[in-house]
């Protein structure tokens, strides 16, 4: 039975942490700016458990634990990189992560282990049958909150992505189907494998006995093909007369290695696809359906890409308004529209500015883009030699080496052109062709050399956000599988990576903007400043945030 949470927990008189500590320990664990009170104001307290009631029920059961004590834990874990091991331990016996969990009594329970993992299991579960992810639904109203409250501008934003790698073994082909038909066949039952002669138990009890890695290592390529085709016969069958299961997990992923790896001929005949016709998007390891693969310069990945979307403002608090999460052979092309709009709904603002590298820009983002400035920091590939402007007479090309300029001639359309094409001939004689694509890549080019490069730099600084993110990971690789459990990784990166800038900006940047507002007024700079951090930092109304900085503007 869903039950919220209490927001104001009343201490005890006894068993309260703060009576029994003195000194400087008091004072340091009563600072309004140290993380694990900020911690509890600005994530615990702005979860709102109402979406999280769909995984309960109305009628019937006890009272569920603490919804948002439970989603905060999961964020500190992924802040210092905790075991779950650790994690229990830490907030059980451990001051400032019980103070920002709201555990302020030293009798207050930390929930179990098994209440934990069961939120965890309820929450993916949710969104696997309607495709809500409740976590990441937590991350943007957390983040609203916090930015109407620290009136952060989101009207300039900026983005760029990263490849992690999945919690999997670098697995062959061979190794992929091996694993896919065991996993299946260890869900079988004594009157599923009946279904089967003799010969196939045998050849299925054997499969599940031998460790596919040891036999890639002794066998040549081959043999390898012939014990590929023999797995491949025995999962045509398998799937021909085990189709009551084909609602389980373990059939899909069957069925989609046999369809990626095999190809039917006639009847129970099958033939291998060959190595280029398999895609990137192709199961890399059964363990982890989600991951894919990539290859991008020197690096190569089986698993996701991330993509981080965060405001863009000088002089003051920026923070990231979106994580995006996909498979690893997804281009940055698709994350502009979701990030853009993702970030409009946050920050409750119109986005006026984006600034992207050239993996972001594509004639589709263009046209979604309208009205918004794509400020494109590089383009991919070698500048081409020549420089290409549309113009009332014509196309004109100019010969960057030569410096020469003409008009190029319009080719005429096949049946097969879906654009128009121009073509000239160079200093050879030979004919050379332009495109659309080209010509907008050459438009692209001529207005990033028209931009300072002041504003070309801007977007340097999410670099920096990115290596925040994946800080903990080692060999860049998550500990998680699954897309749905590498999406919480991040929500919880960024919402930890947004907390520390907010510390960070009222520590410092509030703190020297009220010394030099009030010396010339001869105030307490302490009592001030305490006040403005209690009223924004503790959910207050900002309106009494304005009537200080009026009454220090009055008297200065």
């Amino acid at each position: 039975m869903f039950k919220k949470t209490i927001p104001d927990k009343q201490t005890d008189l006894f068993s309260s942490v703060a009576t029994n500590l003195a000194g400087k320990a008091k004072k340091l664990y009563d600072d309004q700016k140290a993380w694990h009170n900020l911690f509890r104001t600005q994530i615990l307290q702005r979860i709102d458990e109402t979406p999280y009631q769909v995984l309960y029920s109305n009628r019937m059961g006890a009272p569920n634990a603490s919804v948002s004590l439970l989603i905060s834990m999961m964020v500190i874990k992924e802040a210092y990189g905790w075991s779950d091991e650790q994690l229990f331990e830490q907030c059980r016996f451990n001051l400032l992560v019980r103070s920002a969990l709201g555990l302020v009594n030293m009798t207050d329970e930390v929930p179990g282990e098994s209440t934990y993992y069961l939120l965890r299991k309820r929450v993916q579960e949710h969104f696997r049958r309607t495709g809500q992810d409740l976590i990441h639904e937590t991350f943007s109203t957390v983040t609203s909150g916090q930015i109407k409250d620290f009136m952060v501008n989101g009207q300039s934003i900026r983005m760029d992505s990263k490849l992690i790698g999945s919690n999997i073994a670098w697995y062959s082909r061979y190794e992929i189907v091996h694993s896919s038909l065991c996993l299946f066949y260890k869900t079988l039952d004594k009157k599923a494998l009946s279904l089967f002669n003799r010969r196939a138990r045998l050849q299925l009890e054997e499969l599940c006995k031998e460790e596919a890695e040891k036999t890639v290592y002794r066998s040549n390529r081959t043999e390898i093909k012939s014990r590929l085709l023999r797995m491949g016969e025995l999962i045509v069958r398998m799937l021909k007369h085990l189709k009551k299961r084909q609602d389980t997990e373990e059939y899909k992923l069957l069925q989609r290695v046999f369809d990626e790896n095999f190809v039917v001929v006639d009847k129970l005949e099958i033939e291998m696809l060959e190595s280029q016709q398999i895609t990137s998007g192709s199961v890399q390891s059964p363990h982890d359906p989600d991951a894919a693969y990539r290859n991008k310069g020197d690096q190569k990945i089986k698993g996701y890409s991330v993509n981080v979307t965060e405001t863009n403002s000088e002089d003051s608090l920026n923070l990231i308004t979106n994580a995006n999460v996909d498979k690893a052979n997804v281009s940055d092309v698709s994350f502009v529209k979701p990030a853009i709009e993702a970030t409009r709904v946050v920050t409750g603002q119109a986005v006026e500015k984006v600034y992207a590298d050239g993996a972001y820009q594509s004639p589709d983002n263009d046209a979604f883009c309208d009205g918004i400035d794509m400020v494109y920091t590089g383009m991919q590939g070698p500048p081409s030699r020549y420089e290409l402007d549309m113009t009332d007479q014509g196309l004109m090309v100019t010969d960057i080496d030569t410096g020469e300029t003409v008009l190029a001639s319009k080719a005429k359309r096949t049946k097969r052109s879906k654009e128009d094409r121009y073509y000239i001939r160079n200093s050879q004689g030979k004919l050379v062709y332009f495109g659309q694509a080209a010509i907008r890549a050459s438009r692209l080019r001529q207005e990033m050399r028209q931009r300072p490069q002041e504003e070309l730099r801007k977007r340097n600084n999410v670099e920096a956000t990115i290596f925040h993110l994946a800080f903990p990971l080692r060999n860049n690789k998550t500990k998680y599988r699954g897309l749905f459990k590498q999406q919480a990784w991040a929500n919880c990166r960024c919402l930890w990576i947004n907390l520390v800038r907010i510390m960070k900006f009222v520590q410092k940047i509030c703190q020297r903007a009220f010394q030099s507002l009030l010396k010339p007024a001869n105030l307490s700079v302490s009592v001030a400043y305490h006040m403005l951090v209690k009223l924004i930092c503790l959910k207050k109304q900002p309106v009494f945030a304005s009537i200080i900085f009026l009454f220090v503007l009055i008297n200065v």
